[in-house]
């Protein structure tokens, strides 16, 4: 009888310890859900963004609004920042016209913002000049102030892209330049960033992998003229390649930037000079053939309108003597 008395009271202590640890643990949960609150409606701020609507000088308002959509929805398209609503800024201007620093600080601030955008459009001839500048909230520190030129009112569309690049990724409008997104001002350069037609000589070695007499390597010296699309670029190539070669080719880019990779390949015709033997006719081997060519390499400054060009290829001729070969260039289109 003592003895299940005991365990009777065994049990109901382990009962209480259980409702006593039960609740502990949801009061720590509850402890620790308050605690995050603060930090989520902290994180919750940290993503937002202000753009003050634009201010133009001299300019159609409606070209100046049309910049500013451009400029949210690409914005939209490269950061992962909220964008406050224009709506939202519209309401909270402590002026109508927000066209200084102190304004843009003190509307991001009232909306609980961690930056601010802003940008000015002053008509000067037939020119825009576009200013910008990217705060950082509540001390309104300076992340970016920059300004460029439109040449004409249809180039806003490709200025604001590029700005919205630049704000997004915290870098300089000149440094955003890519393929497909040449500003009008800077294709009027006298270096022109924009190139649809190129020419250009580059030289090198050829290194016999098969053929070609046994022989080391030779020298080589080639033309190129092509035309050149955002993506690939199509062409000839006129080549002294121990003998003679004529070929069409193509390359694929593999990016827009400044240094471009790319793979490509080429189909035509190569006379491959050999030291044939007195006592062997002419029509015993041919020495000509049809060619074919898989190439890589790397174009520098493709941007400009002169490119650096380092090109590997490989080379297979279709003749009697079955050469082969790899050649490696370096030139200048």
């Amino acid at each position: 009888m003592l003895y299940l008395f005991a365990h009777i009271s065994n049990v109901v202590n382990n009962k209480n310890e259980v409702v006593k640890m039960s609740k502990f643990i949801i009061i720590s949960l509850l402890l620790f859900l308050l605690i995050q609150i603060p930090i989520f409606a902290q994180d919750s701020t940290q993503s937002n963004i202000v753009i003050i609507p634009f201010q133009p000088k001299g300019l159609d308002s409606m070209y100046t609004q049309t910049a500013e959509s451009i400029f949210r929805i690409e914005y939209n398209k490269l950061s992962k920042m909220n964008i406050i609503s224009r709506e939202i800024t519209l309401r909270n201007l402590p002026e109508k016209n927000c066209s200084n620093l102190e304004c843009a600080i003190e509307t991001g601030n009232k909306l609980n913002a961690v930056q601010v955008f802003g940008c000015n459009l002053s008509a000067l001839g037939e020119k825009i000049i576009v200013q910008y500048y990217l705060l950082s909230l509540p001390d309104g520190k300076e992340i970016i102030l920059d300004q460029t030129t439109s040449l004409t009112v249809e180039d806003l569309e490709m200025v604001m892209k590029r700005i919205a690049k630049s704000v997004a990724e915290y870098e300089s409008l000149s440094r955003g330049a890519r393929v497909g997104n040449i500003m009008l001002k800077e294709s009027d350069k006298m270096l022109k960033r924009s190139s649809n037609k190129n020419i250009g000589l580059s030289f090198g070695y050829l290194y016999p992998q098969n053929g070609y007499d046994n022989s080391e390597r030779s020298f080589v010296l080639d033309l190129r003229i092509e035309y050149e699309l955002e993506a690939y670029a199509v062409g000839m190539l006129l080549g002294a390649r121990k003998g003679f070669a004529m070929n069409v080719y193509s390359s694929y880019f593999l990016t827009k930037t400044d240094f471009c990779p790319f793979v490509g390949g080429a189909f035509g015709f190569h006379w491959v000079s050999h030291r044939i033997p007195y006592w062997l006719s002419e029509s015993d081997k041919k020495e000509d053939g049809f060619e074919f060519t898989a190439r890589t390499g790397i174009r520098a400054f493709r941007t400009y309108n002169f490119q650096v060009l380092l090109n590997l290829e490989y080379i297979y001729t279709f003749n009697d003597f079955d050469d082969r070969a790899i050649l490696f260039t370096i030139g200048i289109l």
